[in-house]
């Protein structure tokens, strides 16, 4: 939490260091109640035997007369010095000051902190002796045994410092060490995430890693085989889409050239027995029977040509006008392989549109309708195609599941939808998509009418 950018690693042994720290701070509550103890329990003993020692030298000077035991016992003071862990008073009758012991020479100019000797400072009552008008006093004295305290406290403080951070570089490279097969799984992550689905990880003597080498090879073996499948399907697909251009491009070429012959051999016929027909009308205006059935001949002729010139006309323009016709096919044929209902709206007019756009339409809702099997989980399509003076409006509208953002159930290259705008752009059209409130997915296409002459 305090270094979020440091490595997994350090924060772990940091975590490790803290719990120790923590230990190391019980454990030394511990040791400050123990010697707090041990501190009282000496300076209690000393005194306690300091206060037996004067006792009896002090009885010995009660056998001098008065006038000489004053002396005898300032001379005894002044010999004893420093009495151990206390201070010793002389004050005579009158409360004045005649004898205070030396400073200790233990550690001569130190002294431990004050909140260090608040901690183990202990409350002993001074012990009184009275020789005559003098009263002696012992004043128990840690402060000594404080310093020793502190002395120690000192050395393991940084005995414990020197052992926390030995913990923390043995923790952490001991981490590094543990977790350093994950910077192989994140290679393999960085290789499959750039394409190289032949990416697999080794097997790690850890039984975690273990799984987790498992888990990620399994998933790439099956990413591979999902990629492999798409590529193949994607293959045959284009494939079935270059057979049918190439069909069509023969029975159109097929059909121009029926057209050329009519055009070249039957229509010809009939325009030059018409001419004759007419001749014949014109010549035998004096001949009423000849001249009607050369009328009727005339007419019948007319009549011929007018036949052979719808047939061209829909030779000729038979992919204009059969877009609605192999729409509604290829609508139905994919509602009856999907089991999805299909509601159609086309209203397309008998305008030879370019053989481009057409077929460009057909693709595109092919693509479209592709997308909703692999991505939509929709039970109902709804296909409007409609025509004007200037454009075509495509649209494909389904109920399934929208933009939500969860995966669909067959995964696909990516491509449909940008291979869409593409074919789109080249036809100078618009593309559309929406996701409305109430679920599903909309496709909106405007696409440019593009005529084609007809010659007959």
């Amino acid at each position: 939490l305090v270094l979020p950018d440091a490595s997994l690693h350090t924060r772990a042994g940091l975590v490790l260091t803290a719990l120790a720290a923590c230990l190391l701070l019980v454990l030394g509550s511990v040791w400050l109640h123990t010697t707090r103890q041990a501190v009282q329990e000496e300076v209690e003993a000393a005194t306690r035997v300091s206060e037996q020692w004067l006792k009896v030298v002090l009885g010995e000077l009660q056998a001098l007369p008065a006038a000489e035991r004053e002396g005898w016992v300032l001379a005894v003071a002044a010999a004893i010095g420093r009495v151990r862990a206390n201070v010793l008073e002389v004050r005579d009758g009158e409360g004045h000051l005649r004898h205070v012991s030396p400073p200790s020479k233990y550690k001569v100019g130190r002294a431990a902190p004050g909140w260090f000797a608040a901690l183990l400072a202990s409350d002993l009552p001074a012990r009184r002796l009275s020789v005559g008008d003098l009263e002696l006093t012992l004043h128990p004295d840690a402060s000594r045994a404080v310093l020793d305290a502190w002395d120690e406290l000192l050395g393991l403080t940084g005995w414990a410092l020197a052992l926390l951070g030995l913990l923390f570089a043995a923790a952490r490279r001991a981490l590094a060490r543990a977790l350093r097969p994950l910077d192989q799984v994140m290679l393999a992550l960085d290789r499959t995430g750039s394409g190289r689905f032949d990416t697999r990880l080794p097997h790690f003597a850890s039984p975690e890693l273990g799984r987790l080498s498992r888990a990620f090879n399994g998933m790439a073996d099956r990413l591979k085989a999902a990629v492999d499948d798409n590529v193949r399907l994607e293959t045959a697909r284009e494939v079935a889409e270059q057979i049918q251009a190439r069909l069509e491009s023969e029975r159109r070429a097929e059909r121009e050239r029926i057209a050329r012959e009519l055009h070249d051999e039957l229509a010809q016929g009939i325009t030059a027995v018409r001419a004759l027909a007419g001749a014949i009308v014109q010549r035998t205006g004096e001949q009423p029977a000849l001249h009607s059935h050369a009328h009727s001949i005339v007419a019948v002729t007319g009549e011929m040509q007018d036949g052979v010139r719808r047939i061209l006309h829909r030779l000729r323009t038979a992919e204009g006008a059969s877009l609605a016709g192999r729409l509604q096919h290829t609508l139905d044929a994919w509602a009856g392989q999907h089991g999805i209902a299909v509601q159609q709206a086309i209203q397309v007019d008998g305008t030879v549109l370019d053989g481009e756009v057409a077929q460009g339409v057909l693709r595109i809702v092919q693509e479209g309708l592709t997308n909703i099997v692999r991505h939509a989980g929709a039970s109902r399509v709804d296909v409007s195609l409609s025509q004007t003076d200037e454009a075509l409006q495509l649209r494909l509208a389904d109920n399934g599941r929208g933009l939500d953002g969860r995966p669909s159930g067959q995964a696909g290259c990516g491509l449909g939808l940008q291979g869409m705008r593409e074919r789109i752009a080249l036809l100078g059209g618009h593309l559309e998509m929406s996701s409305p409130a109430g679920g599903g997915f909309v496709l909106f296409v405007t696409l440019p009418v593009v005529l084609k002459g007809v010659e007959v």
